[in-house]
């Protein structure tokens, strides 16, 4: 289904994370011409070039069912791009592949933020496999950190919680720390005895590097169950999301003004009463204007309702597009 001649201008949204990719064609009316999903998109591993081309497959998929060439806007919402210079550089290199006249990239926490809010106004903290935090005003100005790791100052994350859960297990069970039950938890998930064995089945790849993102839902039920160590853990991740969220808002002169904190990424949004709790209670402490919420809408949602910002679309179309992804 292609254009009619009253409605030209339409937006190329993309949402691409490290995992998989959403793609969606909408028109400057917010009808959803076209959605594609491809792999994830991973510059750092595989080269700007190289990711591109896996970017393709989706993004020609959804054009072609859209019946269209090209777009007016291209809206990009990128895993990897956390510094200004990575967004700059893959505009150019998006910009280069013809598929709209014009096109804006940003780290894909944008993303989120934008799909939770009616404006684009509010602060997103996303906790997934990392964490970062951005904000935004409709006025343009946005707050946000280079989230590159430990370099950058960050603590959290999947991958973060499995670590400093295996940390302090390990430390347990040789006498070099106090006891936790993450000690018996955490190679019990791999049906090992011990930590030792943990140890030696990861260093020496028996078991796969990725397979320690699953020792983060062990990390919250060891939690749930009441042991000390690893409440301790998610209380610290609280206080993390809850210090991002309150500088980022008060960059963006924001603290004063009731205002939207999105929470998204698989740990903020699995519904943990510790995490969830201690938050919102940190949340009221330190910032009691801010109204935190929960973010399930698909993130291309949030891409596409920045293209139509950038295409200065009426509230009407804005609306439209939102139902298409928040059906009940």
């Amino acid at each position: 289904m292609g254009l009619t001649s009253t409605d030209t201008a339409s937006v190329l949204a993309i949402d691409a994370g490290n995992s998989k990719t959403d793609v969606a064609v909408v028109s400057s009316a917010g009808a959803v011409l076209a959605t594609a999903r491809g792999g994830g998109f991973r510059p750092p591993a595989v080269g700007v070039t190289a990711a591109l081309d896996a970017l393709a497959e989706p993004v020609d998929r959804a054009l072609a069912e859209a019946g269209l060439a090209s777009v007016t806007h291209v809206s990009a919402c990128l895993a990897n791009a956390d510094l200004p210079a990575e967004e700059e550089q893959l505009a150019a290199a998006l910009d280069a592949r013809g598929w709209g006249s014009s096109v804006a990239v940003r780290n894909d926490t944008f993303a989120i933020l934008r799909a939770g809010v009616a404006e684009p106004r509010g602060v997103a903290v996303v906790c997934g496999a990392g964490i970062n935090c951005v904000g935004m005003r409709p006025d343009g100005r946005t707050a946000r950190f280079p989230a590159v790791g430990r370099i950058s100052g960050d603590w959290g994350g999947g991958w973060g919680l499995a670590e400093e859960a295996l940390w302090h297990a390990a430390r347990a069970e040789d006498g070099r720390g106090g006891p936790t039950a993450l000690s018996r938890t955490l190679p019990a998930h791999f049906g090992l005895p011990s930590m030792y064995a943990l140890i030696e089945a990861l260093h020496l790849e028996r078991l796969a590097h990725e397979r320690r993102h699953e020792l983060t839902p062990v990390l919250f039920a060891t939690a749930a169950d009441g042991d000390p160590v690893a409440r301790s853990i998610v209380a610290r991740l609280a206080e993390e999301v809850t210090v991002m969220a309150t500088v980022a808002l008060a960059r963006l002169d924001l603290l004063d003004e009731e205002t939207p904190v999105l929470l998204g990424g698989s740990v903020l949004t699995a519904g943990h009463p510790q995490l969830d709790d201690t938050v919102r209670d940190l949340l009221t402490a330190r910032a009691p204007k801010a109204d935190p919420r929960i973010v399930t809408a698909s993130p291309v949602l949030g891409a596409a309702l920045l293209g139509l910002d950038h295409l200065n679309a009426a509230p009407e179309a804005q609306q439209r597009v939102r139902g298409h992804w928040e059906k009940p």
